[in-house]
Protein backbone atom coordinates (compact mmCIF):
# COMPACT_ATOMS: atom_id res chain seq x y z
CA UNK A 1 0.00 0.00 0.00
CA UNK A 2 1.12 3.16 -1.02
CA UNK A 3 2.52 5.68 1.75
CA UNK A 4 -0.13 8.61 3.16
CA UNK A 5 1.08 11.80 3.40
CA UNK A 6 1.01 12.97 7.00
CA UNK A 7 4.39 14.65 7.97
CA UNK A 8 4.87 18.00 9.96
CA UNK A 9 5.46 19.41 6.35
CA UNK A 10 3.12 18.34 4.27
CA UNK A 11 0.54 21.31 4.91
CA UNK A 12 3.16 23.87 4.62
CA UNK A 13 2.38 25.70 0.71
CA UNK A 14 5.52 25.86 -1.08
CA UNK A 15 5.24 29.42 -1.71
CA UNK A 16 5.64 29.92 2.16
CA UNK A 17 8.97 28.30 2.09
CA UNK A 18 12.65 29.66 0.20
CA UNK A 19 15.06 27.33 -0.10
CA UNK A 20 18.53 28.81 -1.25
CA UNK A 21 21.49 26.38 -1.73
CA UNK A 22 24.38 28.53 -0.22
CA UNK A 23 27.49 26.35 -2.75
CA UNK A 24 27.69 23.39 -5.09
CA UNK A 25 27.02 19.56 -3.24
CA UNK A 26 29.76 18.67 -1.67
CA UNK A 27 30.67 15.15 -2.97
CA UNK A 28 32.36 13.43 -0.04
CA UNK A 29 35.28 11.01 -0.66
CA UNK A 30 37.15 10.69 2.34
CA UNK A 31 40.71 8.51 3.00
CA UNK A 32 41.81 7.71 6.51
CA UNK A 33 43.69 11.03 5.72
CA UNK A 34 40.88 13.33 5.81
CA UNK A 35 40.28 15.51 9.02
CA UNK A 36 37.82 19.27 9.17
CA UNK A 37 37.62 21.34 11.39
CA UNK A 38 35.64 24.83 10.11
CA UNK A 39 31.93 26.43 11.07
CA UNK A 40 29.23 27.16 8.68
CA UNK A 41 27.53 30.28 8.64
CA UNK A 42 24.46 28.27 7.00
CA UNK A 43 23.25 25.14 8.06
CA UNK A 44 24.94 21.77 6.52
CA UNK A 45 23.14 18.04 5.78
CA UNK A 46 25.34 15.55 5.86
CA UNK A 47 24.09 11.98 4.70
CA UNK A 48 26.49 8.97 4.62
CA UNK A 49 26.05 6.18 1.67
CA UNK A 50 29.61 3.88 2.54
CA UNK A 51 31.87 4.02 5.30
CA UNK A 52 31.55 5.73 8.64
CA UNK A 53 32.33 8.88 9.34
CA UNK A 54 33.51 10.28 12.57
CA UNK A 55 32.54 13.90 13.97
CA UNK A 56 32.57 16.08 16.57
CA UNK A 57 29.94 18.91 16.96
CA UNK A 58 30.51 21.27 19.34
CA UNK A 59 32.39 18.79 21.44
CA UNK A 60 29.40 15.84 20.99
CA UNK A 61 30.79 12.83 19.17
CA UNK A 62 28.61 11.51 16.45
CA UNK A 63 28.86 8.79 14.04
CA UNK A 64 27.74 8.59 10.47
CA UNK A 65 26.81 5.46 8.94
CA UNK A 66 25.13 4.25 5.58
CA UNK A 67 21.35 5.31 5.59
CA UNK A 68 22.09 7.95 8.09
CA UNK A 69 21.54 11.74 7.49
CA UNK A 70 23.18 14.68 10.43
CA UNK A 71 22.16 17.90 10.26
CA UNK A 72 24.86 20.57 11.56
CA UNK A 73 23.01 23.81 12.40
CA UNK A 74 24.73 27.63 11.75
CA UNK A 75 27.11 28.54 13.53
CA UNK A 76 28.04 25.36 15.29
CA UNK A 77 31.92 24.00 15.26
CA UNK A 78 32.19 20.53 13.91
CA UNK A 79 35.70 18.09 13.59
CA UNK A 80 35.22 15.46 11.54
CA UNK A 81 37.35 12.51 10.45
CA UNK A 82 37.85 8.57 8.98
CA UNK A 83 39.44 6.31 11.28
CA UNK A 84 38.57 3.50 9.04
CA UNK A 85 40.33 1.79 6.29
CA UNK A 86 37.54 2.00 3.89
CA UNK A 87 36.67 4.95 2.20
CA UNK A 88 33.69 7.55 3.66
CA UNK A 89 31.87 8.56 0.90
CA UNK A 90 28.46 10.48 0.67
CA UNK A 91 27.20 13.96 0.14
CA UNK A 92 26.99 17.22 2.45
CA UNK A 93 24.83 20.78 1.46
CA UNK A 94 25.17 24.06 2.45
CA UNK A 95 22.12 25.49 2.62
CA UNK A 96 19.00 27.61 4.22
CA UNK A 97 15.66 26.93 4.52
CA UNK A 98 13.31 30.61 5.41
CA UNK A 99 9.64 30.69 5.94
CA UNK A 100 8.23 33.48 4.32
CA UNK A 101 11.32 34.80 3.01
CA UNK A 102 12.41 36.28 6.15
CA UNK A 103 13.09 33.49 9.33
CA UNK A 104 14.98 30.78 9.33
CA UNK A 105 12.29 27.83 9.53
CA UNK A 106 14.60 25.44 11.28
CA UNK A 107 14.83 27.76 14.08
CA UNK A 108 11.71 26.65 15.27
CA UNK A 109 11.98 23.30 15.15
CA UNK A 110 13.42 20.70 17.83
CA UNK A 111 15.58 18.46 15.60
CA UNK A 112 17.10 14.90 16.41
CA UNK A 113 20.81 16.33 15.34
CA UNK A 114 21.25 12.82 13.82
CA UNK A 115 18.86 10.03 12.11
CA UNK A 116 18.55 6.88 9.71
CA UNK A 117 16.85 7.79 7.28
CA UNK A 118 13.45 5.78 7.49
CA UNK A 119 12.92 5.22 3.38
CA UNK A 120 16.16 4.69 2.99
CA UNK A 121 15.26 1.90 0.49
CA UNK A 122 13.80 4.58 -1.65
CA UNK A 123 16.09 7.41 -0.43
CA UNK A 124 19.26 5.79 -1.85
CA UNK A 125 19.24 5.55 -5.34
CA UNK A 126 18.01 9.15 -5.28
CA UNK A 127 20.99 10.73 -2.87
CA UNK A 128 23.04 8.71 -5.28
CA UNK A 129 21.96 10.37 -8.20
CA UNK A 130 22.13 13.64 -6.30
CA UNK A 131 26.01 13.09 -6.02
CA UNK A 132 26.71 11.88 -9.08
CA UNK A 133 24.97 14.68 -11.09
CA UNK A 134 26.22 17.38 -8.91
CA UNK A 135 28.00 20.20 -10.78
CA UNK A 136 31.67 20.62 -8.87
CA UNK A 137 31.08 24.82 -8.62
CA UNK A 138 27.42 25.05 -9.86
CA UNK A 139 23.96 24.16 -8.77
CA UNK A 140 21.24 23.14 -10.90
CA UNK A 141 17.65 23.48 -10.80
CA UNK A 142 17.57 19.58 -10.72
CA UNK A 143 19.63 20.09 -7.68
CA UNK A 144 17.39 22.34 -5.75
CA UNK A 145 14.48 20.30 -6.57
CA UNK A 146 15.52 16.83 -5.47
CA UNK A 147 17.35 18.07 -2.23
CA UNK A 148 14.21 19.57 -1.15
CA UNK A 149 12.36 15.73 -1.66
CA UNK A 150 15.76 14.74 0.46
CA UNK A 151 15.61 17.54 3.20
CA UNK A 152 11.90 17.12 3.26
CA UNK A 153 12.63 13.48 4.31
CA UNK A 154 15.33 14.30 6.83
CA UNK A 155 12.87 16.87 8.91
CA UNK A 156 9.95 14.18 8.69
CA UNK A 157 12.32 11.80 10.85
CA UNK A 158 14.24 14.09 12.89
CA UNK A 159 11.17 16.40 13.61
CA UNK A 160 10.46 16.41 17.81
CA UNK A 161 8.42 19.45 18.50
CA UNK A 162 8.03 23.01 18.20
CA UNK A 163 10.01 25.33 20.26
CA UNK A 164 8.43 27.20 22.29
CA UNK A 165 11.01 30.12 22.04
CA UNK A 166 13.09 30.10 19.17
CA UNK A 167 16.06 31.90 17.58
CA UNK A 168 13.40 35.32 16.64
CA UNK A 169 10.38 36.20 18.04
CA UNK A 170 8.04 37.15 15.16
CA UNK A 171 5.57 39.82 15.34
CA UNK A 172 2.39 40.75 14.12
CA UNK A 173 1.62 39.07 11.28
CA UNK A 174 4.01 37.09 10.83
CA UNK A 175 3.86 35.53 14.37
CA UNK A 176 0.18 35.18 13.75
CA UNK A 177 0.93 33.20 10.39
CA UNK A 178 3.36 30.86 11.88
CA UNK A 179 1.15 29.72 14.69
CA UNK A 180 -1.71 28.92 12.28
CA UNK A 181 0.81 27.41 10.27
CA UNK A 182 2.25 25.07 13.54
CA UNK A 183 -1.03 24.33 14.87
CA UNK A 184 -2.26 23.21 11.13
CA UNK A 185 0.75 21.27 10.57
CA UNK A 186 -0.04 19.63 13.96
CA UNK A 187 -3.11 18.42 13.27
CA UNK A 188 -1.99 17.09 9.46
CA UNK A 189 0.78 15.09 10.98
CA UNK A 190 -1.62 13.52 13.96
CA UNK A 191 -5.07 13.83 12.47
CA UNK A 192 -6.76 10.23 14.12
CA UNK A 193 -5.34 11.76 17.83
CA UNK A 194 -8.98 12.81 18.86
CA UNK A 195 -7.19 15.43 21.52
CA UNK A 196 -4.48 17.01 18.70
CA UNK A 197 -7.03 19.93 17.77
CA UNK A 198 -7.41 20.62 20.74
CA UNK A 199 -4.02 20.69 21.84
CA UNK A 200 -3.14 22.49 18.54
CA UNK A 201 -5.59 25.71 19.81
CA UNK A 202 -3.92 25.36 23.44
CA UNK A 203 -0.50 25.51 22.02
CA UNK A 204 -0.93 29.40 20.68
CA UNK A 205 -0.04 32.26 22.34
CA UNK A 206 -2.84 33.53 21.19
CA UNK A 207 -6.12 34.00 22.87
CA UNK A 208 -8.54 31.30 22.07
CA UNK A 209 -11.20 32.79 20.49
CA UNK A 210 -9.14 35.21 18.37
CA UNK A 211 -6.97 32.19 17.55
CA UNK A 212 -9.79 30.32 16.33
CA UNK A 213 -11.36 32.92 14.07
CA UNK A 214 -7.91 33.97 12.35
CA UNK A 215 -7.31 29.74 11.95
CA UNK A 216 -10.56 29.68 9.87
CA UNK A 217 -9.55 32.78 8.03
CA UNK A 218 -6.14 31.41 6.45
CA UNK A 219 -7.22 27.62 6.52
CA UNK A 220 -10.97 28.16 5.53
CA UNK A 221 -12.05 25.74 8.52
CA UNK A 222 -12.21 25.37 12.10
CA UNK A 223 -9.09 23.35 13.39
CA UNK A 224 -11.98 20.69 14.28
CA UNK A 225 -13.18 21.00 10.67
CA UNK A 226 -9.76 20.97 9.47
CA UNK A 227 -9.07 17.90 10.99
CA UNK A 228 -12.16 15.75 9.45
CA UNK A 229 -10.71 16.77 6.22
CA UNK A 230 -7.74 15.24 7.20
CA UNK A 231 -8.82 11.99 8.48
CA UNK A 232 -11.16 11.88 4.93
CA UNK A 233 -8.22 12.29 3.30
CA UNK A 234 -6.36 9.41 4.55
CA UNK A 235 -9.71 7.20 4.53
CA UNK A 236 -9.62 8.45 0.70
CA UNK A 237 -6.18 6.80 0.44
CA UNK A 238 -7.07 3.59 2.31
CA UNK A 239 -10.34 3.32 -0.11
CA UNK A 240 -8.74 4.21 -3.35
CA UNK A 241 -5.71 1.18 -1.79
CA UNK A 242 -9.19 -1.62 -1.88
CA UNK A 243 -9.63 -1.74 1.19
CA UNK A 244 -13.51 -2.21 2.27
CA UNK A 245 -15.42 0.51 3.35
CA UNK A 246 -15.78 -0.96 7.35
CA UNK A 247 -11.59 -1.63 7.15
CA UNK A 248 -11.00 1.79 5.96
CA UNK A 249 -13.27 3.48 8.54
CA UNK A 250 -11.44 1.21 11.24
CA UNK A 251 -8.16 2.95 9.90
CA UNK A 252 -9.18 6.27 10.35
CA UNK A 253 -11.11 5.68 13.80
CA UNK A 254 -13.97 5.57 13.03
CA UNK A 255 -15.69 2.02 14.76
CA UNK A 256 -19.43 2.39 13.04
CA UNK A 257 -18.73 2.22 9.65
CA UNK A 258 -22.37 3.71 8.49
CA UNK A 259 -21.46 6.55 10.90
CA UNK A 260 -18.02 7.13 8.85
CA UNK A 261 -19.96 7.15 5.73
CA UNK A 262 -22.70 10.28 6.78
CA UNK A 263 -19.29 11.60 7.69
CA UNK A 264 -17.96 10.87 4.59
CA UNK A 265 -20.16 12.11 2.41
CA UNK A 266 -21.08 15.10 4.51
CA UNK A 267 -17.38 16.24 4.34
CA UNK A 268 -16.36 15.10 0.58
CA UNK A 269 -20.28 15.32 -1.24
CA UNK A 270 -19.50 11.71 -2.21
CA UNK A 271 -20.01 8.62 -0.17
CA UNK A 272 -17.16 5.97 -0.39
CA UNK A 273 -18.50 4.02 -2.99
CA UNK A 274 -18.96 6.44 -4.90
CA UNK A 275 -15.48 7.52 -4.40
CA UNK A 276 -14.25 4.94 -5.53
CA UNK A 277 -16.45 4.41 -8.34
CA UNK A 278 -14.88 8.08 -9.65
CA UNK A 279 -11.70 7.12 -8.98
CA UNK A 280 -11.65 3.55 -11.27
CA UNK A 281 -13.61 5.84 -13.84
CA UNK A 282 -10.90 8.43 -14.11
CA UNK A 283 -8.37 5.09 -14.04
CA UNK A 284 -10.21 4.50 -17.59
CA UNK A 285 -10.44 7.63 -19.22
CA UNK A 286 -13.02 9.33 -17.59
CA UNK A 287 -13.28 12.83 -15.46
CA UNK A 288 -12.17 13.20 -11.80
CA UNK A 289 -13.71 14.82 -8.85
CA UNK A 290 -11.49 18.00 -7.69
CA UNK A 291 -10.20 19.17 -10.82
CA UNK A 292 -12.81 21.57 -12.54
CA UNK A 293 -16.37 22.91 -11.66
CA UNK A 294 -17.21 20.81 -15.00
CA UNK A 295 -15.80 18.15 -14.43
CA UNK A 296 -17.61 17.79 -11.18
CA UNK A 297 -21.26 18.75 -12.87
CA UNK A 298 -20.14 15.64 -15.45
CA UNK A 299 -19.57 13.53 -12.57
CA UNK A 300 -22.88 14.43 -11.14
CA UNK A 301 -25.45 13.82 -14.14
CA UNK A 302 -23.14 10.62 -13.90
CA UNK A 303 -24.50 8.97 -10.95
CA UNK A 304 -27.63 8.54 -12.09
CA UNK A 305 -28.56 12.22 -11.32
CA UNK A 306 -28.37 11.50 -7.53
CA UNK A 307 -28.22 14.94 -5.52
CA UNK A 308 -25.22 14.88 -4.36
CA UNK A 309 -24.40 16.57 -0.35
CA UNK A 310 -21.78 19.52 1.00
CA UNK A 311 -19.17 20.94 -1.01
CA UNK A 312 -16.10 19.12 -2.65
CA UNK A 313 -12.98 18.36 -0.69
CA UNK A 314 -9.69 19.84 -2.33
CA UNK A 315 -7.11 16.99 -2.60
CA UNK A 316 -4.75 18.97 -1.15
CA UNK A 317 -5.57 21.62 1.49
CA UNK A 318 -3.08 24.66 1.30
CA UNK A 319 -3.48 27.86 3.36
CA UNK A 320 -4.28 30.98 1.53
CA UNK A 321 -1.32 33.10 0.15
CA UNK A 322 -0.71 36.22 3.36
Amino acid sequence: MDEIEGGILSRIPPSALTLNLTRATIRMEHSQTWRIDKTNSVDDLVIGLTGRGHYLIDGEPRTIEPGEAMLIRRGQRFQGWNGDAATYLGIAQHFTLDIYGRHDLLAQMELRPKVPLSRWNLLEPLVRQYRQTAPPSSVTLGQHHLFMYILIAFIEDAFMGWRDRAAYQPEGADALDLAVMKAATMIAANPLDPDIAERAVAGSAFNRDYFLREFKKRVGRTPRKYQEVQRMERAMHFLEAGLPVASAAAEVGYADPYYFSRMFRRITGLSPRDHVRCVRQSRHGGLMRFDEPEQAEALAQAFSGKRRGAGSLPRTTHFPST
